[in-house]
């Protein structure tokens, strides 16, 4: 018998899927560090990480709706396996241009807004996709925090192998070994099995579906009010990573060695609070859990912005990290669990908005102000708007349960 915290991995189709990522994964992380820390040495620029963090997520604004709705209609595995090989591309070319030694700051910045493109797709599938890999609703909570683990893994273990690569080789050898990951995504692609669910036939224009999809969550208080919260912590808590390059080279003099590490320490944070989320049996409890998480991680973040040493600010960020990953995943989970079938695609493209899609505005905005008041001030004002947003949430709880209850008690996860 499986552990509980493991349950989701006694689907063969789910482990597959699970150890291919995790390879994808790391290689990601390695490859998001060495284009930070190249760009800004080629640079010099805030407002340039700024500018690449924008152009890399903007297109997860603006398509993932699309893409949330095509995936309510398409084979998701197809889909899925389609977006892990044009990733392979993309890798490959920034990993050429960069061991030719002719990459420039156009090249990064286009093809980290490409990747966005494959991520704008990639990711509302990906959220779907679980449901068919763990073949139902019982495991689903187990495989989306165990699939945040995953990810957290890689971005603990990604950055700290970075740092490392860029002192001793170079940020093209970090490329090169990203594309090489991709062997791995392929072959459990090709192992993979999946029984797609049963899908209705499709008679409303792209139009009606995504007005549907926008509908249903405006007027659903907990899904509205949840994804408003995602959405204030993408914005003003997660540009401390696109800034780190910043914060490492001005505040603490630090090198890549330096950068990596601090990396890893908040994806440590994360993988700690995926670890507890994945214990979980179900989503109850989980608006407290959030708060709490808000609240955390944006107090952290005043603290690491004023740290006066490594040290310091090596044990506050892996308190950022645990708050910002609860959240996301907290909210995944109970989106998950109450959305309808039929809109789970349009729902979770709408989370990948909420999240990753803000996240360039934030970075952008960011990068600017960073150049000038600096990083310091702009983290904390970043900070403690991310604890002004816990603080409304924790007034809006009471109405917020009243509307999942129903949904809970009928699902069996609290006593009618």
């Amino acid at each position: 018998m499986a552990l509980p915290s493991l349950r989701a991995l006694r689907h063969r189709n789910f482990r597959l899927f699970l150890t291919g990522q995790i390879f994808a994964l790391i290689g990601y992380w390695i490859q998001i560090v060495a284009q930070s820390w190249l760009l800004y040495r080629l640079t010099g620029s805030a407002t340039m990480l700024g500018v690449m963090a924008f152009a890399g997520s903007l297109p997860i604004l603006l398509l993932s709706p699309l893409a949330g709705l095509w995936s309510d209609r398409w084979n998701l595995h197809r889909a899925m396996f389609a977006t892990q090989v044009l990733e392979l591309l993309q890798a490959a070319t920034l990993a050429a241009l960069a061991l030719a030694g002719i990459i420039a700051p156009w090249h990064i910045i286009t093809l980290a807004m490409l990747m966005g493109v494959l991520v704008a797709f990639e990711l509302p599938i990906r959220h779907a996709y679980l449901l068919e890999l763990v073949d139902g609703k019982e495991d689903l909570p187990n495989a989306i925090a165990l699939t945040s683990l995953m990810a957290n893994s890689g971005r603990m273990v990604g950055p700290a192998i970075a740092g490392i690569l860029i002192g001793v080789l170079s940020e093209a050898h970090c490329f090169l070994i990203n594309a090489l990951t991709y062997i791995a995504v392929v072959i459990s692609f090709l192992m993979i099995r999946s029984r797609p669910q049963p899908r209705e036939p499709v008679k409303t224009s792209v139009l009606a579906g995504l007005r549907e999809g926008f509908g249903y969550v405006w007027h659903t208080l907990p899904i509205r009010a949840l994804l408003l919260t995602l959405a204030v912590v993408a914005f003003v808590a997660t540009p401390y990573s696109s800034l780190m390059p910043v914060m490492v080279r001005e505040v603490f003099s630090g090198n890549a060695d330096l950068m990596g590490f601090l990396m890893s320490a908040s994806g440590g944070g994360a993988i700690c609070g995926t670890l507890y989320l994945a214990s979980r049996k179900n989503a109850r409890g989980l608006i407290r859990l959030i708060i709490i998480a808000v609240f955390s991680a944006g107090t952290a973040l005043v603290l690491f912005a004023n740290a006066p040493s490594v040290w310091l600010a090596l044990m506050l960020l892996p308190i950022v990290g645990f708050g910002i990953l609860v959240t996301s995943v907290s909210v995944n989970t109970i989106l998950q669990t109450i959305v309808d079938d039929d809109k789970r695609g349009r729902v979770m493209s709408l989370y990948t908005v909420a999240f990753l899609g803000i996240m360039p505005f934030g970075a952008l905005a960011a990068g600017a102000l960073a150049d000038i008041i600096g990083p310091r001030a702009t983290l904390t004002i970043g900070g403690l708007c991310c604890v002004a947003a816990a603080l409304v949430l924790a007034r809006k709880r009471h109405d917020i349960r009243a509307g999942i209850r129903p949904i809970y008690e009928k699902l069996g996860i609290v006593r009618q």
